[in-house]
C-alpha cells in the first residue's frame, strides 16, 4: 500500500472570476473579512495540543510579508527543488508527496492544507488524496498572471459545512462566496 494513501489534506483558495490567483506574486485583491477565513480555516483545530500544516510553494512562501512569515499558529511547510533554506522551525521538502509521507507520520497534525500557488493546486486537484476544496469565489476580474486550475466538477460536488459562512459576502465592495468541493 501506498503510505500517502490514507493522507487526505484540503486545498483552500480565494479565486477571480477569470480564475485568477495572484500578480507578479500578491494577491490582486485586499479582502480583509477573506484573510481572516483563510486564517480562521487553517487554525482551527479540534484537539488540544495539535495545529494544523499549510504546504506551499516557494513563490506562495515568498510572498508572503516578512511580518507574517511563516504564518502563526500553523506549521509551515514549503514544497521547492530550488530553496536551500527557511527559518527554524519551518520545513522544507522538494515534493508534495515526500511532504504527505513526512506530514502523516507527525501526530501533531490534524489537518493538512495547500495553500498555494498553482503548480501545487493543480497537482492537488489531480490528487485522489485531495477531498476537498474551499474556494472563496470572488464576483470580480483581476489582472493576474497566475490562475487556479480547472478541476472535473464530475469528480468533486458542491457541499456546505457549519463553519463556512453561506451567501454573497462583500467586503470592501468586493462580493464574493465561501464554496466548499467534496471530492466524489
Amino acid at each position: 500500500m501506498n503510505p500517502t494513501d490514507n493522507m487526505v489534506y484540503s486545498v483552500i483558495a480565494a479565486v477571480s472570476k477569470n480564475g485568477g490567483i495572484g500578480y507578479k506574486g500578491n494577491l490582486p485583491w485586499k479582502i480583509k473579512k477573506e484573510m481572516e477565513y483563510f486564517n480562521l480555516m487553517t487554525t482551527r483545530v479540534n484537539l488540544k495540543g495539535v495545529q494544523n500544516a499549510v504546504i506551499m510553494g516557494r513563490c506562495t512562501w515568498q510572498s508572503i510579508p516578512d511580518k507574517y512569515r511563516p504564518l502563526k499558529g500553523r506549521i509551515n511547510v514549503v514544497i521547492s527543488k530550488t530553496l536551500n533554506s527557511v527559518p527554524e522551525g519551518v520545513l522544507l521538502y522538494p515534493k508534495l508527496e515526500e511532504a504527505l509521507k513526512s506530514l502523516y507520520l507527525n501526530d501533531h497534525i490534524e489537518k493538512l492544507w495547500v495553500i498555494g500557488g498553482s503548480g501545487l493546486y493543480n497537482e492537488a486537484v489531480n490528487d485522489k488524496n485531495c477531498k476537498k476544496l474551499y474556494i472563496t469565489k470572488i464576483d470580480q476580474e483581476y489582472l493576474c498572471d497566475t490562475f487556479f486550475p480547472d478541476f472535473d466538477t464530475k469528480e468533486f460536488e458542491e457541499t456546505s459545512e457549519a463553519n463556512v459562512p453561506i451567501g454573497i459576502q462583500e467586503d470592501n465592495g468586493i462580493k464574493y462566496e465561501f464554496k466548499v468541493f467534496k471530492r466524489l
